[in-house]
């Protein structure tokens, strides 16, 4: 009797569906809160679909090369436009992936009390993300409809710039979204961004 009567209570009732643990998500805001509070000091972390996914140290190189990419950019596209370094970027879907640059038009005044959803220009630095960023963020990039996202690519020997333009629906892409176009441009070249009035040689972006 013992043996029926558990039986009888660990199975669901005829037509219910049985109940397994699922993942919390957390929202944009509530990350941005815990965000506050310190939880993420010291450390790195994006929130991606729900999900806050914890990323690598920032190295020497990485760092050198964010702050001399973001220098070129902000004189290259001079006024009307402005530099966010490793800040939110909202694309909705409580995804906030804080790019290592992005060249938001307009003026930094413009977005006092709201969060930035475009760029004319997002570049991430990689190193460790590398496989990371030519997929994951990429798909999370087109899916912003963002039309000029750039890796530069330190963990290659020599370093070059990875290009990535015409964002296109794609469902082999882990967001539904992927790039039509991509082109690798090492040192001694001109790269042109889309938005910028000039081009800009690819070794004043290189460590």
């Amino acid at each position: 009797k013992m043996a029926v009567a558990e039986r009888e209570l660990t199975t669901p009732a005829e037509g219910a569906e049985e109940w397994t643990p699922q993942p919390y998500r957390w929202t944009r805001e509530q990350f941005n809160q815990i965000g506050d509070l310190g939880l993420f000091e010291g450390r790195r972390a994006i929130l991606v679909e729900g999900e806050i996914l914890a990323m690598p140290a920032m190295g020497n190189t990485h760092r050198y090369t964010l702050t001399l990419a973001s220098d070129v950019l902000r004189d290259l596209f001079g006024a009307g436009f402005f530099i966010s370094a490793q800040c939110p970027f909202d694309i909705g879907r409580a995804t906030d992936p804080e790019p290592d640059i992005a060249v938001v038009p307009g003026n930094l005044s413009e977005y006092r009390g709201r969060g930035i959803s475009e760029a004319a220009l997002i570049v991430e630095v990689s190193d460790t993300t590398l496989a990371y960023d030519r997929r994951a963020k990429a798909s999370l990039y087109a899916l912003a409809g963002v039309t000029d996202y750039w890796i530069i690519n330190v963990d290659q020997e020599p370093a070059q710039i990875e290009v990535y333009r015409q964002p296109v629906p794609d469902e082999t892409q882990p967001h539904g979204f992927g790039y039509r176009e991509k082109t690798i441009h090492q040192g001694g070249e001109i790269l042109q961004p889309l938005a910028a009035p000039g081009p800009v040689a690819v070794s004043a972006l290189l460590p």
